[in-house]
């Protein structure tokens, strides 16, 4: 996020080079990280592209050495697998322990094959690729089949990131309060957010894009606390804004400072 706002105002050849590595090394540690990627990069562009920077030889570059750093372990996958695995195969999988027959909106753990005997030898019998390319099959013909079950559940997920996932066993008022300082942590983050858009501070798109975009997989697979950790120094950034700009005021109220 900070090198990003940096190659706005600096661009420099070796801010694309950094930008480009760390790229690669959130790749290969979080793939799920990469859906903020397309959003990071167009933003970057078109802050420069506004104020006339040139970035096609920066973006070649970050391209570059993003590629060299995933491509060997694409590499990998497929002398492995003997077919085309982007960094993770177990998409599918993931996909079908949140949408299937009994899903309520958290994992069904208990159809894991570390935890469940006939997944186990299913997974043996099929293969790693071949049982995930199962499970994500049962996964679509689930939500094909039960098209509105599927968005209750995609609203039910929506609200178990931001309020903390429940215990089967708690009751709504149970919940709330078991997860009040999860909750009000997402509350304030939000309406930091708001606040920020809200009084134009530069660089707040950049954070409302990441907020926006990364999370959306968790929406339709299932949501976890840890899910919500990468984001987190920047959710606490809003946080600290909102307070802040709680007991300050709007920006447009304060005495305007010498430059």
């Amino acid at each position: 996020m900070w090198l990003a706002l940096e190659l706005t105002e600096q661009g420099k050849l070796r801010q694309w080079a950094v930008f480009g590595f760390l790229w690669g090394v959130i790749a290969l540690l979080n793939p799920s990280l990469l859906s903020f990627l397309p959003f990071c990069g167009c933003w970057i562009w078109y802050r420069r592209y506004q104020r006339g920077g040139p970035s096609l030889s920066g973006v070649m570059l970050a391209s570059a050495i993003f590629a060299l750093c995933v491509c060997p372990w694409l590499v990998r996958n497929c002398e492995t697998f003997h077919r085309f695995v982007f960094i993770r195969d177990d998409f599918g999988q993931q996909l079908r322990l949140g949408n299937g027959p009994g899903a309520n909106g958290r994992s069904m753990v208990y159809e894991q094959p570390n935890l469940n005997p006939a997944e186990l030898l299913r997974f043996r019998t099929l293969g790693e690729l071949g049982y995930a390319d199962e499970r994500k099959s049962e996964a679509y013909d689930y939500i094909r089949e039960n098209p509105g079950r599927f968005a209750v559940l995609s609203f039910k997920r929506i609200g178990y990131y931001w309020m903390g996932v429940p215990k089967s066993s708690d009751s709504l008022a149970i919940s709330l309060l078991r997860n009040s300082i999860f909750l009000t942590s997402s509350i304030l983050a939000l309406w930091g957010l708001f606040r920020a858009v809200r009084e134009g501070f530069p660089g707040v798109s950049l954070l409302g894009w990441l907020i926006l975009s990364y999370p959306t997989v968790y929406y339709f697979v299932y949501p976890h606390a840890r899910y919500r950790h990468p984001i987190e120094p920047e959710l606490i950034i809003l946080i600290v804004f909102a307070i802040c700009i709680g007991k300050g005021g709007s920006r447009s109220s304060q005495p305007a400072r010498p430059s």
